[in-house]
This record gives structure tokens, C-alpha cells and sequence, in this order.
């Protein structure tokens, strides 16, 4: 396996004024808060507190007041009532909220989750009309609909109502919906732009709430999906979405959802010690396997059920999908990487597709090639008219604005600067492979092309005292936008070392600086094994880890480099 050698760049030095005003915090955690832009007291106690730093009443989000007049209409006339959710978690959650929240109401209301493969993303006609069909007199889009211009019309046609509630970006145009719901809406004055959909579904459920129920609100109770939903979605945690996160992870840790406190357990999890990361690496994936192989009704299921055996069963049917995804991504990734280096021994944009790739893995294929060779990774599933791909990028390439360059030949695509699909006509595909290929090699023949590593600050092992977990547990959730901490230390002996894990990917470590021993874990770092020298400097975060009941401290390991001294 190709690596690619990683530059560490250690934050600067705290400054003098920030040291100052941060005076009553200890000394690490005051580099950290000032790395994470925060040099004022008042503005670091907020983040460790996770206050959102700004009025957050759902009454600020355009189109909310008129969503919520026409909701409160629906329900004392007894109105059918469809959520229509996205197959991701961030989706799922959402429709599972509002489910929760108008069943517990004695609301009507039925939730629908397009098929991956048979519908593909968003609202289609076919479904509004079906829906129409059943008796629904108004939909609630959650986490889909912003650019769906198109389908919003059809639903006006048939009388059907829509309220749209999405957090993606709008096109030049908004539908033509009873309600546009979407902080990235240009007119929208909501001081938080970077809610999940999962978040904007909870604003305008609370202000439901707020306006039936006054205060006797219990809407708190799905903090838990936000949560989920939230951090799947990877969405900066910070902000307003930091302070929903830990108010969802505290009803985590104490679930009393069925389907959750069953996830948890299927995941190998504690519930008391679930964490943000914990969300992101096992939860959340599980989740998700369900609308990547199949339908995404059954993790929506899990998380409506009242009924433990169902929620055992459900829990164990998506641990089950979600190896087989795990199995379907390794084939993928690794077909993809020996088809793009065999015409390229290193190619500046891997471009693959196959009539063989599953459709609903190809973008976790794609993440995987990007984050380990550094380039724009393209993988696609073609049939017989069409091909449908996820994209991956890097820091140095635009990817979706890439695809701009592209749109005259593109059926459809959207996206942002890392990631982006598409769907394109097969006898294009030559065409728009060339085009994207030499955009990178415009964009990225100059570079040094070398991922960056950002640590907090340069510590010996030594230093490493388990007071300084406690200050770290302050700043969860931890995750995209607001980063583990990392530290740097040098210089660092190599008592043991043993490759670990399937395929022997892993690589577990004793190490020491000749005053204190570590155990270490160093995940995807296997090809270490046999080629360490005796002497290493080490780019890690410090953790407690926890295995058969005995906890002891331990540095897990991003990156290894030989020491220079």
C-alpha cells in the first residue's frame, strides 16, 4: 500500500493578551480554547458551556411562522399529515422527530423515505402523487426539497400542500411551497447557517410546540435524534449545533428509546460513555446501512418502535447490513484503486466506474481512496443508460465547482467543495472523464500535494498527567469543526510493537520517554510493523481507553514519524 507522507503543523503559541484573559483556565486548556479562536473569558466560558452565543427562538427562521399557522390548521381540522425524509441518518432522524412528535399529539401523520436505488434522492412526482393518492392533504419535506422546483409545482397541481424544511444550499430559484424552511436561504435572518436537517426539523417542531403548548413543552425529548442526525452529517460543532449535541448525547447516555438503547448495544457501546465520535464511527454508520443496501425504513423503524423485541431484531438486522457494507466498500475500494493506477502510476484525480458498484457505497469507496492516496477520488455505478457517482476532493480542488465546468454534459449534480455526485449519460462519461482530468492536472500539477496534520501543542510524555482528560472532556462534542485535541511529542522509545486487526491494518505500541510508559494504538498504521526505528515522534490524541472493565490511559496515534534527533 502507497503512503502519503503527512505535514504537522503545531498551532502557534497562545498570545500574551489572550494568556491574560484566559487566566482562570490551566495553561493547556488555555492554548486550545485560543486555538479554537476563543481569547476572551466570556466567549471561552460560553464555548465550554456550550451556550449558543445568540438568541435561538425557531421564530427567527423564515417561512417558520407560516409553516406553523398552516401545521396548527392541519391538525385541528384533522388533516393527513406525510414527513418526507432523506435515506441518510441526518434524514431519518429528522423524520423520525416529527413522527415522535405529532403521534405522542394524536396527529395523523405517516412518514415516507424514498428507495436509494428505485427513487433516488429527494422528492419525485411519483411519490407526491402517491402520497396524494392516500389521502395526505399537506408533506413536510425534511433534510430534501430545496431545489426541488419541479416537484413542488406538481404538488400545487394536485392540491397538495408543501412545507419545505432543508439546510442544503437553494439555487438561484426557491420552490414554489406553502413554506421554504432553510437558514441558507439568502433572505433568512437565522443566526445559525449550518444546522443539519435534523436541526431545522427540531426548530420548527419547537416552534409548533411553542405555539400549542406554551412552555408544558416536551419537544427536549428528541434531542437524541438531533443528536444522531447532527453528528452523521458532519456538520461544524459549534455554534448552536455544539449546544444541541450535548444536550442530545446526555439522553443518549440514558436512552430510553428502544430502538437506540438496542443500537448501542449491538455497537459494543456503554450508553453512560457514548461520545460524539462514538455517533460517528458506530451509530451513525449503522444507520445509514440500511438506505445503502436496502431501504431506510427499517433504521426508521428502530427508532419509532416502542417494542424491544423489534428493536432488538431491527438492531441486529442492521448490524448484520452494516458489515456487509463494510465488505461491499473493501471490494469497491479495492477494484476502484487497481483500475485507476493501471493506466497512471499516480494519477492527480482517480476516475472509476463499474457497472459492478454498488450505487450506495461508491461515495464511502471514494472517502476511503481520497483520505489515503490525497487526491479527488470519482467513483460511479453504470448501467445500461446511466452512470450516478460520488465525488471526494481535497483542500486544493473545488470539486462541485469542478462539476460547474462540467454542467452541459451532466444530467444532474450538487454538492460542496470536499464531496459532490452526479449522474451522467453513459456516452458523455469519455468526455466528462477527460474534462475533470484535466481540470486537476490544471489545478494540482503545481502542488505538493501532502495532507496536513494540526496538533495543539508540543508535549512531552511526561506532561501527560490525567488531570489533563478531564479539561479535554470539556470541549465535547468533539468532531467535524471543533477537533479532538491533538498533542506532538518527540523523541519517544519504542518498548514494543505488534500489528493488530484484520489484515494486520492496525498497530498497537508500548513507548516511553524514559520517565513514563504509554500503551498505544496507531489505527490504518500496520505497515509500521517491522520498520520502526527506536526512536519516534508521535502526533496523537490522549484518551482513557476502557477493555474488560480496567481503564487505563493510552495515546492514540494519528501519525508516526522517524525522530530527527
Amino acid at each position: 500500500m502507497r503512503t502519503i507522507e503527512k505535514r504537522w503543523q503545531i498551532a502557534s503559541r497562545i498570545t500574551a493578551k489572550a494568556e491574560e484573559a484566559l487566566h482562570g483556565y490551566p495553561p493547556i486548556l488555555r492554548q486550545i480554547l485560543f486555538n479554537r479562536g476563543y481569547a476572551a473569558h466570556a466567549e471561552a466560558r460560553a464555548f465550554l458551556e456550550a451556550q449558543p452565543p445568540f438568541d435561538t427562538d425557531p421564530f427567527q427562521l423564515s417561512g417558520v411562522a407560516e409553516a406553523v399557522d398552516r401545521l396548527r390548521s392541519a391538525i385541528e381540522k384533522g388533516e393527513k399529515i406525510a414527513i418526507y425524509g432523506d435515506y441518510d441518518v441526518d434524514g431519518v432522524t429528522a423524520t423520525a422527530l416529527f413522527l415522535q412528535y405529532f403521534h405522542s399529539s394524536g396527529v395523523d401523520v405517516l412518514g415516507y423515505i424514498p428507495h436509494r436505488f428505485d427513487e433516488g434522492y429527494g422528492l419525485n412526482k411519483n411519490a407526491i402523487t402517491t402520497l396524494h393518492d392516500q389521502g395526505v392533504d399537506l408533506i413536510i419535506s425534511v433534510d430534501c426539497g430545496i431545489r426541488s422546483l419541479e416537484e413542488a409545482e406538481h404538488a400545487r397541481g394536485l392540491g397538495v400542500d408543501l412545507i419545505i424544511c432543508d439546510h442544503h444550499t437553494p439555487g438561484e430559484v426557491l420552490p414554489d411551497a406553502l413554506a421554504v424552511i432553510d437558514p441558507k436561504r439568502p433572505d433568512d435572518p437565522y443566526p445559525e447557517k449550518n444546522l443539519a436537517g435534523v436541526g431545522v426539523a427540531y426548530k420548527l417542531a419547537a416552534a409548533l410546540d411553542k405555539e400549542i403548548n406554551g412552555q408544558e413543552s416536551t419537544i427536549e425529548d428528541c434531542l437524541d435524534l438531533v443528536a444522531l442526525g447532527t453528528v452523521a452529517d458532519l456538520v461544524p460543532l459549534i455554534g448552536e449545533n455544539r449546544s444541541l449535541v450535548r444536550q442530545g448525547l446526555k439522553l443518549i447516555r440514558r436512552p430510553r428509546r428502544q430502538g437506540l438503547m438496542s443500537l448501542i448495544g449491538v455497537s459494543g457501546l456503554k450508553p453512560a460513555n457514548v461520545t460524539a465520535t462514538d455517533i460517528g464511527f458506530a451509530l451513525g454508520p449503522r444507520l445509514n446501512a440500511a438506505g445503502r443496501l436496502d431501504t431506510a425504513l427499517d433504521a426508521l423503524a428502530l427508532l419509532t418502535t416502542p417494542d424491544v423485541f423489534e428493536a432488538g431484531r431491527l438492531a441486529q438486522q442492521l448490524e448484520a447490513q452494516n458489515r456487509k457494507r463494510q465488505n461491499i466498500t473493501r471490494a469497491i475500494q479495492a477494484m476502484a484503486e487497481e483500475l485507476a493506477f493501471a493506466e497512471h502510476e499516480d494519477p492527480l484525480l482517480l476516475f472509476v466506474t463499474h457497472p459492478e458498484f454498488n450505487a450506495g457505497v461508491v461515495g464511502l469507496a471514494a472517502s476511503k481512496l481520497t483520505e489515503q492516496y490525497y487526491r479527488p477520488a470519482v467513483i460511479g455505478h453504470t448501467d445500461d443508460e446511466y452512470t450516478r457517482a460520488s465525488c471526494r476532493s481535497i483542500p486544493e480542488f473545488h470539486i462541485t465547482e469542478a462539476l460547474d465546468q462540467c454542467a452541459d454534459i451532466l444530467e444532474k449534480y450538487g454538492g460542496h467543495a470536499a464531496a459532490a455526485g452526479f449522474t451522467v449519460r453513459n456516452e458523455h462519461l469519455p468526455m466528462l472523464t477527460e474534462r475533470l482530468q484535466d481540470l486537476a492536472e490544471e489545478q494540482l500539477s503545481d502542488q505538493e500535494l501532502q495532507p496536513t496534520l494540526n496538533a495543539d501543542i508540543e508535549l512531552p510524555l511526561s506532561e501527560l498527567k490525567p488531570e489533563i482528560l478531564e479539561y479535554l472532556d470539556w470541549l465535547q462534542p468533539t468532531g467535524y469543526g471543533n477537533p479532538q485535541a491533538s498533542f506532538v511529542s518527540r523523541n519517544v522509545k519504542v518498548l514494543s510493537s505488534r500489528a493488530v486487526g484484520k489484515d494486520s491494518a492496525h498497530l498497537k505500541l508500548v513507548v516511553s520517554d524514559g520517565h513514563i510508559t504509554f500503551d498505544a494504538i496507531a489505527f490504518q498504521q500496520g505497515h509500521w510493523y517491522g520498520n520502526l526505528p527506536k526512536s519516534i515522534d508521535l502526533l496523537h490524541h490522549f484518551e482513557v481507553n476502557e477493555f474488560r472493565g480496567q481503564k487505563t490511559l493510552q495515546l492514540n496515534v494519528r501519525d508516526i514519524k522517524p525522530s530527527s534527533a
